[in-house]
């Protein structure tokens, strides 16, 4: 299957949470012909936001709009507050994490769009009471070109004295 194939059945302001990450699809890449999509992200306090990882497809920009949002690449950690911006190209190794006392929302534009999606599939498989079925979110995360380094997101969460993905 094709990513392009898979249009999961998600729509704007539909709020999805799975270990730690809240997202909320803001405007969806159907609605403009696969160019973009943005979604909103919530990381609660002194808590990791997703695994070190790095696309192959897409670039991203996180614009934030409360707390402290604090993202590292390439050894280097940028923090950003509110009306700031953190650019994550693709093809670079990044993970993101909430360094402040207050849970924190930012904007993700992703571009381009379509890999909203793969938050919906990771939804069902990471829902809670479930068990999580991590295997086919390696499969998932592959599909959609997403490498993910566990070994560093360990060391991260311990450097910085983070709550690692729950």
């Amino acid at each position: 299957m094709e990513i392009k194939d898979y249009q999961p059945n998600i729509e704007v302001n539909q709020r999805i949470f799975f270990r730690g990450l809240g997202t909320t699809y803001k405007v969806l890449s159907t609605s403009v012909n696969g160019s973009a999509a943005i979604v909103e992200h919530t990381v609660e306090p002194k808590s990791i936001g997703a695994p070190m990882h790095k696309h192959t497809y897409e670039d991203e920009i996180s614009y934030v709009l409360e707390g402290q949002l604090s993202v590292i690449q390439n050894g280097h950690v940028q923090t950003a507050g509110p009306g700031q911006f953190i650019a994550k190209p693709r093809g670079i190794f990044h993970t993101f994490w909430n360094s402040g006392e207050q849970r924190i929302r930012f904007l993700e534009v992703i571009v381009p769009g379509n890999f909203e999606n793969y938050f919906a599939e990771l939804g069902l498989l990471l829902a809670p009471g479930k068990p999580a079925q991590l295997d086919k979110v390696r499969e998932t995360g592959a599909r959609y070109g997403l490498m993910v380094d566990p070994a560093a997101t360990e060391e991260i969460v311990k450097r910085y004295g983070l709550k690692p993905l729950a």
